[in-house]
């Protein structure tokens, strides 16, 4: 089991994840819990490059306070259709696709995406970025997206 990249629980009516669920599976790589009633999520191996969260019932509480800060190898990050009202901070440098699609997103913080230490800072692989159904005004802080090599796609309030 210590060499298993890929865990898919699709619709599964799954409400809990034990927090030591995959401590002692240090290889995965790619979660895919989408379609359950997920409330919060356990911590993940370092490792991750896909989390697939979609379609659950998770609130900005139900993911740790820099839960993805040392996951230096994720690339795609999915957490559309559930109850978080910001986004998960930090966000790692190497993620290319964010889908937040249909939460409850009111605000963007300045340094959401971008470096403000640093103005020539450019975060080239997120190139892919939904944050359409959410409760937000694109002009209400676009230094928020000066960094991106592409504004947030969607429908936004």
């Amino acid at each position: 089991m210590n060499k298993l990249k890929r865990i898919d629980l699709t619709s599964n009516q799954i409400t809990e994840i034990d927090e030591d669920a995959f401590r002692s599976l240090p290889a995965l790589e790619e979660l895919v819990v989408r379609e359950n009633k997920i409330r919060q999520l356990p911590e993940l191996p370092h490792g991750m490059t896909l989390i697939d969260a979609s379609h659950n019932n998770l609130g900005s509480k139900g993911i740790k306070p820099e839960a993805f800060k040392e996951m230096s190898s994720l690339l795609y990050l999915y957490l559309t259709d559930n109850n978080l009202d910001h986004i998960p901070l930090p966000l790692p440098h190497t993620l290319r696709s964010l889908h937040l699609q249909n939460n409850n997103i009111q605000m963007i913080h300045e340094d959401t995406f971008c470096n403000l230490k640093d103005i020539n800072y450019i975060r080239k692989a997120l190139e892919d970025i939904r944050l359409d159904g959410n409760p937000i005004s694109i002009s209400k802080t676009p230094q928020a997206y000066v960094c991106l090599p592409r504004v947030p796609v969607g429908r936004l309030y």
